[in-house]
């Protein structure tokens, strides 16, 4: 059973993995052009706090992710470390890196709504 307070506690962390993984990923897009043009769009973790999920979005689809995947899986060690060095806890949440189709549905939604609108106008 999750307790409001445990799901303000956990959104609180998921809010500050998010930062700190934006300010990390941006370094790295620095130092390795191989990940420039993909973004950090969410982090979701686990109800146990061990999994952090860190969903990506390219221009170029799930095809572009795919692309950068190994890339990203190379610098996973280097990321929980600094996670661990910037968060003071107990654990460090285990990576996964995903691709983010939700962004890709709500363009969608919104062009369809844009086409309703300009059809009524």
């Amino acid at each position: 059973m999750v307790t409001q307070q445990s799901s303000v506690k956990r959104a609180q962390k998921e809010s500050l993995l998010h930062q700190l993984l934006l300010q990390l990923y941006l370094q790295l897009m620095l130092d390795d052009k191989r990940l420039q043009g993909m973004s950090i769009t969410r982090v979701k973790l686990s109800p146990d706090k061990s999994v952090c999920s860190v969903f990506f979005h390219t221009d170029q689809g799930e095809l572009g992710f795919k692309e950068r995947f190994n890339t990203l899986v190379l610098y996973k060690p280097s990321l929980r470390k600094a996670i661990a060095d910037a968060i003071p806890s107990r654990y460090v949440p285990n990576l996964v890196f995903k691709y983010d189709a939700q962004v890709e549905k709500q363009q969608r939604v919104e062009e369809i709504l844009k086409k309703i609108k300009d059809e009524a106008s």
